[in-house]
């Protein structure tokens, strides 16, 4: 098991961190208001949005500091990866890519001591980034997290006792709260289906969330907690968002099925359908238990046929449950507490569990989770972005 929930830890690191290029470890980008033109992706999408509701980017003039405080917000919508960014931007920010956000550092010598060597935010000396939309009414900021669950961690046993681990990304959610005083967190990105019936590119959107910890957080006093964000979500524009999830289901393609030789003569002659998804919203307390929790690992994890997680979960992901954790330490402490809500595409759909497992560096469940969330990410990503905007538009 240790092995291969080690394998697991560096499945997810290198995931997480994927895509970076040079411009991701420039903390003084070109002021965004000179590149209005610039596409966020080289395909950029163009996304028929409401005239009245339709994303509106909002660049800063003149440009923030690395070390300036966050603008206030109604909405923060915080994601992690490049491509759940790249997506982020495409629907969010059109005009400004991922390297022209502002690059966000407060405080950060704080959080050094609390971050581990070779983790990303290391790398690039900086919290986060971020870009300011209008919505309608509703001033949002998208964020672009550097800190991460599973990248940070310093782990340091006390004596006598389980070890625990560093997470400095609750600070950083913390101080995001301070900051903006927004009255609703949206955490977003990439999952793995739990149910059979999500496909890949549909969207879970949960109040709830679980850790479900085994490696460095195992041992934590937030361990198998569940949290809740008592609240309504208004679904009056889910239908339009489905509609424009449609005009990229074709991206949603699954793979052919063939053996992976030539040798496996009798197979070679079978069908090949390629099948596409017509992408849904998936709400818990409507298309799920109410409140069913997205679940929240410190290693690579994913739904199987055999491993049954869609009984206490809506999808595994590797984060959201920090959010839980601070509002209700918010709570306690009788600071201002948000709405939140869980926004998560799936970039893998649910694994047959028949595949081989084991070894852990041979398993062929681990490798197509993995051709999965490599191969969709960024489309599935637009799909959960797009959610976002119905959410915000309507609540």
């Amino acid at each position: 098991m240790s092995e291969a929930l080690d394998f697991r830890k560096s499945l997810a690191r290198q995931l997480l961190s994927a895509g970076m290029t040079e411009a991701d470890f420039d903390n003084h980008p070109t002021v965004a208001t000179t590149l209005a033109a610039a596409p966020g992706l080289a395909a950029h999408p163009t996304i028929a949005f409401p005239a009245t509701l339709r994303p509106i980017p909002v660049p800063i003039d003149p440009m923030p500091a690395l070390d300036a405080a966050l603008p206030r917000a109604d909405v923060v919508v915080i994601t992690w990866t490049v491509d759940e960014t790249m997506a982020l931007c495409d629907v969010m920010t059109p005009g400004f890519s991922r390297d022209h956000w502002y690059r966000y550092a407060r405080n950060f010598d704080q959080y050094l001591p609390k971050i581990r060597a070779g983790a990303p935010a290391r790398g690039v000396m900086r919290l986060a980034s971020y870009f300011p939309v209008r919505i309608g009414a509703k001033k949002v900021l998208c964020m672009k997290s550097e800190l991460h669950l599973n990248q940070d961690g310093i782990t340091r046993p006390p004596a006598g006792s389980a070890h625990k681990a560093s997470l400095p990304v609750r600070d950083l959610f913390h101080q995001i709260l301070d900051e903006t005083r927004a009255r609703l967190i949206i955490t977003t990105g990439t999952a793995g289906a739990v149910f059979a019936g999500h496909d890949l590119g549909d969207v879970v959107v949960t109040r709830g969330a679980k850790f479900r910890c085994k490696r460095e957080f195992r041992d934590s006093p937030f361990n198998d907690k569940t949290y809740r964000s008592e609240w309504t979500v208004k679904t009056k524009h889910f239908a339009k968002a489905k509609t424009l999830m449609g005009a990229f289901r074709h991206e949603l393609a699954e793979p052919e099925f063939l053996p992976p030789t030539v040798n496996y003569a009798p197979l070679n002659n079978i069908p090949k359908p390629i099948r596409e998804n017509d992408p849904d919203i998936k709400l818990d307390g409507r298309d799920m238990p109410a409140f069913h929790p997205i679940l929240t690992t410190d290693f690579f994890e994913f739904g199987t046929s055999l491993n049954h997680l869609e009984e206490i979960g809506s999808a595994v992901e590797m984060g959201d449950a920090v959010l839980g954790l601070v509002v209700e330490e918010r709570a306690a402490a009788g600071k201002p507490t948000p709405r939140w809500l869980v926004v998560r595409n799936c970039s893998d759909p649910q694994i047959n569990g028949k595949l081989r497992s084991k070894p852990a560096r041979q398993s062929l469940q681990a490798m197509w989770a993995v051709y999965y969330y490599q191969g969709f990410g960024y489309w599935t990503s637009m799909n959960s972005a797009l959610a976002c905007w119905a959410i915000i538009a309507a609540n």
